[in-house]
């Protein structure tokens, strides 16, 4: 049986009259660049976030880069970042010659750890931006409130959980000065191509993030600030139109395709449950956790990824793929690792974010799944372990960080 990581195919043919349609107007219009398309877009994103302003941008990356530019991070600046995430949110710091400070993660969400965020801020430091990896949110009470203490900008990055609420029911990129949203194909709301979203409750903010998404310029070729040319086309906002108001749809099938997905792998005999940390002869494999599940909220966990944990990680990847099951990486190389950041020195006292890199696996989980797809991949992890029993207990031995 093959199961593809993600099959875009399968949402675009279930709209694909509305998609055409919303394309092909696009086109007779002749209106690429802003226009009514994106007004409508931003629109309908407001109501959807409960955000007072929503600005359509290139794309996610840029997304982040036009906020530390709105907050006028300048070289030198310190902005404390998770370690481990995509790699625009520490690089986008670094394109501004400021400084990106690494945070170590929780073992559960994979967030940055608000314990371990205070030991990082210096006179320099100016901005937070806490990433709501696979789709939770990050600990935001406790990063606002320290935010709040040390007079730091929070922009929130949202890349992977548009739609997302907090435990208190908002929406995540709207509890920070600025949220950043990313479009791209893959995600759980994505565009034809390259897309992203900055919103913010802040007026000011929001003028200067419209000014610096056209090279901060008003009027015409007057230019206040030094901006960029972070414009979304006219398309991707048409794409986006036509598929926001089906979001919800999508991740509650997601959410329910990662409760069999734990229901399966508890059957096998590989997870106890979920939340655990520690692997043991009765947690093979860790599952992901949805924080504030308890507490009524909606959209608590929006799973743009579902990720297990195992101890043999590179040989479960390998075995899986020869079985045709789809599955990545998120992420093998954590910042305080990459070569590009070396030459900031900032050590590798990192343990939970050395393991989620050691130990972590992306499994299908998109809404389209099949029953029989999601029980054949728990099927085939539980085949490897029946070939490849550990002789030794099973630990985390890359660290004791969980212990």
């Amino acid at each position: 049986m093959n199961v593809p990581l993600l099959d875009l195919k399968l949402q675009y043919n279930s709209l694909k009259p509305e998609l055409d349609a919303a394309v092909q107007k696009v086109i007779e219009s002749q209106y690429f660049i802003l226009g009514p398309e994106v007004e409508k877009m931003e629109q309908m994103m407001n109501s959807y976030l409960g955000s007072l302003n929503s600005l359509g941008v290139s794309s996610g990356t840029d997304a982040l880069l036009l906020a530390l530019m709105a907050i006028d991070i300048k070289p030198g600046d310190e902005v404390i970042v998770p370690t481990f995430s995509f790699f625009a949110t520490a690089g986008v710091v670094s394109r501004l010659h400021a400084i990106p400070i690494f945070v170590d993660i929780d073992p559960v969400t994979f967030n940055i750890d608000p314990k371990k965020i205070a030991a990082k801020i210096t006179p320099k430091t100016k901005a937070i931006i806490p990433v709501h990896l696979y789709g939770q949110s990050a600990e935001m009470d406790a990063i606002m409130e320290i935010a709040k203490k040390h007079k730091l900008s929070v922009i929130e990055d949202g890349a992977q959980a548009i739609g997302v609420q907090y435990k208190d029911g908002r929406k995540v990129g709207t509890i920070g000065d600025i949220g950043c949203f990313s479009f791209f194909p893959s995600k759980n709301l994505g565009c034809f191509g390259d897309g992203g979203l900055v919103t913010t409750n802040n007026p000011e903010l929001a003028e200067r993030m419209k000014y610096l998404r056209v090279h901060g310029m008003n009027p015409k070729y007057y230019h206040k600030y030094i901006g960029g040319n972070f414009r979304i086309d006219a398309l991707q906002a048409a794409v986006l139109s036509v598929k926001l108001p089906h979001l919800d749809i999508w991740s509650a099938k997601r959410r329910e395709n990662a409760k069999l997905y734990t229901e399966l792998f508890r059957k096998h005999g590989l997870a106890e449950g979920s939340g655990k940390t520690l692997f043991d002869s009765k947690n093979k494999v860790l599952l992901p956790h949805s924080v504030y599940q308890g507490s009524g909220i909606k959209n608590h966990h929006i799973f743009n990824q579902f990720i297990i944990r195992v101890e043999k990680r590179n040989a479960l990847k390998k075995f899986i793929t020869g079985q045709g099951i789809g599955n990545d990486v998120y992420y093998p190389v954590s910042f305080h690792e990459q070569e590009c950041f070396k030459y900031l020195n900032q050590g590798n006292d990192f343990p939970v974010a050395n393991c989620a890199a050691n130990d972590s696996l992306a499994i299908p989980v998109f809404p389209e799944l099949k029953t029989e797809q999601i029980e054949y991949v728990v099927a085939s992890i539980a085949e490897f372990f029946e070939k490849h029993e550990a002789s030794q207990p099973m630990e985390c031995r890359h660290c004791d960080c969980m212990k």
